[in-house]
């Protein structure tokens, strides 16, 4: 029997890598949880179009298309059709980005693609 401790090659000792699951929740910004925090992002063509469509939606139902968009989102949602009493809004709940908006009279006559779900509000 030997006993003596003999040289391993260096090789031999690296071990791959792996990547967990935790390596991309590091990967959030600060700002990206402090927006999902405080409510949706408006996209610019968004925004422009609800100036350009005079859409008006107040702050308390900004919040209130935020929480179902969360809810939506909970469940698996990932685009939506948001459908108000004065507009349509089309948003992105993994992003938590409002992507277009149009007031009612024109989402009447639209067909709606590359949509999972749809949130229906009572203003």
């Amino acid at each position: 029997m030997d006993h003596r401790i003999h040289q391993v090659p260096q090789h031999a000792l690296q071990f791959p890598t792996i990547k967990s699951h935790e390596s991309k929740q590091s990967s959030i910004s600060f700002k990206d949880i402090l927006s999902q925090e405080q409510g949706l992002k408006i996209s610019k063509h968004a925004s422009q179009r609800l100036t350009e469509r005079n859409i008006q939606i107040d702050d308390q139902q900004w919040q209130m298309i935020g929480e179902k968009v969360r809810e939506a989102k909970k469940k698996g949602i990932t685009d939506s059709l948001v459908v108000m009493n004065n507009a349509a809004l089309l948003v992105n709940a993994k992003n938590h980005t409002v992507v277009t908006a149009m007031d009612r009279q024109e989402a009447t006559s639209r067909i709606f693609t590359n949509i999972n779900g749809t949130i229906l509000m009572n203003d």
